[in-house]
């Protein structure tokens, strides 16, 4: 398909994580999912400074970009421009989970890019419905149509060659979730998620909690909740980049 990065990160000798890009979920006109009292871009961005600035203070080797640091509507292919021409190593994507009218549903969960089973394609179809709003989405989209969960399957085409790191990096986020925070780990998922498709390099899209869940939607909102969803990202960001370079 046309349109799309061709960028390749060879984990060849003396491979080293430089570069991350930290994905706000939403912004601007585009809230996503909304609590009692809370959106979820106001939440996703909170977090994703915070997490750029762990980086800057403990991590000052990696060069931190971020998508939007304010509440700004970004198009999904403008961010994944941005990682790409930036040929950055991790493409990070913080959102929250909804459940609609059910408040009882809770946890973290991550997902990566894939076209899996089409009937499992719930959060796809709500994470790429921004797209709708951009203009002239078909033209920069390649035709891709968000309410037709088959164009996944294309588009998932494209993630296959980072598949394997992306899934290694959601599982240690899973995985930080539950050993540093006590959370509910829901588990690593694929689905096909336009931003995570689009990115040439490992990348994943991690829902932090859901907002519609009374208790969740507190926590994500409390700065004590807001840094442990923080060091359980930033751990695993270390141990991925411990697993993954080789030096020389």
């Amino acid at each position: 398909m046309s349109g799309f990065a061709s960028t390749a990160h060879a984990q060849d000798k003396g491979y080293r994580l430089k570069t991350i890009v930290i994905d706000a979920g939403h912004g601007g006109n585009k809230p996503g999912a909304s609590g009692a009292y809370s959106l979820e871009k106001n939440i996703a961005l909170k977090v994703a400074l915070k997490l750029g600035k762990r980086f800057e203070e403990d991590m000052p080797e990696l060069k931190i970009l971020y998508t939007r640091k304010k509440d700004v509507d970004v198009d999904f292919y403008k961010r994944a421009e941005l990682a790409n021409d930036a040929r950055a190593d991790l493409f990070i994507s913080i959102h929250c989970n909804s459940a609609g009218s059910n408040k009882k549903p809770y946890g973290t969960e991550t997902f990566v890019a894939g076209s899996h089973r089409l009937n499992e394609q719930d959060v796809a179809v709500r994470e790429n419905a921004d797209i709708k709003k951009e203009k002239n989405y078909k033209q920069n989209y390649d035709g891709y149509d968000p309410n037709d969960p088959e164009t996944f399957i294309i588009l998932s085409l494209f993630k296959s060659k980072f598949r394997t790191k992306s899934m290694d990096f959601a599982s240690l986020i899973q995985s930080n979730y539950k050993s540093l925070n006590q959370r509910l780990s829901r588990g690593v998922k694929e689905q096909g998620i336009l931003i995570l498709q689009r990115c040439g390099m490992p990348a994943v899209l991690t829902e932090i909690g859901f907002i519609t869940n009374p208790a969740e939607e507190n926590y994500m909102n409390s700065p004590e909740g807001q840094e442990e969803i923080v060091n359980a990202i930033f751990n695993a960001v270390k141990q991925y980049k411990k697993q993954t370079e080789v030096i020389k």
